[in-house]
């Protein structure tokens, strides 16, 4: 669930707000939030800007005594600037982004139970809930979902002769000969393992051979045969022949949406933001679940991006008063739309799953309940995650050493903590 776009706003026209230092009392009583949010649009015109600072006056059209300071920053960039932010004590009282066990390892955050209602708390789908959880205690607000599921272009599949979606391994590699071989120009599988989410299609494709980032226990297995074995497999058989990138280790996740929107890649793992973009690129797709070694996955990957609130400014009141506002129906639902994003909390997965407006969406929410999610309740998960990002895709040149080096590296992280 990560897109660009970078936008600060240190000030919102009327709402009156201090400078952009950490949340403080202003003249008269009045407390500043400070709100820093990762951005979900792919470009300006669809900036998560707009969101938030709508959100923000309305509130305080209702709270006149709480103002909001808005930044907006992309997914590239949230994590390093946060880190500055608390680095440097300029700390954020509300921030939305992808991981949250980092900060209840340095004691940075409240408690959930201590910045949501009971109401809000109760109508968080219990299973995110649950995921929020460190040694059994909520700090991560689940803040919006996803999936993913296999798209495939129905027109490129005709044109090769493809009459059904590939189930397993071989029958996806099958698919991508002859996509190759009657679409010339046309990149048969679209493998991003770049460091925008090289964690995501890794784990995707370790599901498939029965492997996954950590054992029932919750140790580390990076470098897991199943694990050493999927990306064997993606070496041989998709980009030693030349069947996905020359080199996914550098390619996005962006650059492989972009891509099967504009009818250039037949097949590829994606989420729901995907639905949007291929219906604006005019691309006649199919969703359908994610292949396995052996067929078809009954899980796939869950994603959720968080909500947490920082102890620093001692804003405690007013931080309840603007999550609850923020996760009622009316704003969740919204975003959700915007975005083709699935909903964490309940009223609003009902709304969107009776309202008739998200038929695209059904494959997922038929998924959602039997994904499998990051170990986000790891206070180490962070730190291993950027490895992958930043070398894991390297794994479809040498599977043993690279997944090696990072077993090392997790182990290591979890000997520091």
């Amino acid at each position: 669930m990560k897109k660009r776009v970078f936008v600060a706003a240190c000030t919102l026209g009327v709402l009156t707000l201090t400078a952009c230092g950490g949340g403080g009392a202003s003249d008269g009583g009045d407390v500043t939030l400070k709100l820093v949010a990762a951005d979900y649009g792919d470009k300006a015109s669809n900036s998560s800007t707009a969101y938030w600072k709508d959100v923000a006056e309305r509130f305080t059209a209702a709270n006149p005594t709480i103002k909001v300071d808005v930044q907006v920053v992309n997914w590239n960039d949230i994590d390093a600037q946060v880190k500055t932010m608390i680095q440097s004590g300029n700390v954020p009282d509300v921030l939305q982004t992808g991981g949250y066990a980092d900060k209840v390892a340095d004691d940075l955050l409240y408690k959930a139970d201590e910045v949501l209602s009971e109401q809000t708390r109760a109508n968080l789908i219990d299973s995110f809930a649950k995921a929020g959880e460190v040694d059994g205690t909520q700090y991560g607000i689940p803040f919006v979902s996803s999936a993913r599921a296999l798209f495939y272009n129905k027109a490129i599949f005709a044109k090769a002769g493809i009459t059904e979606a590939p189930t397993s391994w071989a029958e996806l590699k099958a698919a991508a000969e002859k996509v190759k071989a009657k679409a010339p120009g046309v990149i048969p599988y679209a493998l991003p393992l770049g460091p925008e989410e090289a964690q995501g299609e890794s784990l995707i494709w370790e599901l498939g051979s029965g492997g996954g980032f950590t054992d029932a226990k919750g140790a580390y297995t990076l470098n897991s045969p199943a694990n050493v074995e999927a990306f064997g497999w993606l070496k041989t058989n998709l980009v030693e022949p030349g069947l996905t990138y020359a080199n996914p280790a550098t390619t996005d996740r962006k650059t492989a949406f972009a891509d099967f929107a504009a009818g250039k890649t037949a097949m590829l793992n994606g989420h729901p933001s995907l639905i949007q973009m291929s219906k604006d690129g005019k691309v006649d797709y199919g969703v359908a679940p994610i292949p396995g070694k052996d067929g078809a996955l009954t899980s796939t990957l869950g994603v959720a991006d968080w909500m947490m609130a920082f102890k620093d400014g001692g804003h405690k009141e007013e931080v309840r008063k603007f999550l609850d506002f923020a996760y009622s129906k009316e704003n969740t639902l919204k975003f959700d739309e915007t975005y083709n994003l699935m909903p964490v909390t309940k009223d609003t997965l009902q709304e969107m799953t009776t309202n008739g407006r998200h038929e695209d969406l059904e494959p997922f929410f038929a998924l959602l309940p039997n994904a499998v999610f990051y170990p986000l309740g790891d206070t180490t998960w962070d730190a291993v995650s950027a490895e992958i990002k930043k070398s894991g895709g390297t794994a479809v040149n040498d599977p043993a050493k690279v997944l090696g080096e990072l077993q090392k590296k997790a182990e290591a992280a979890v000997a520091d903590q």
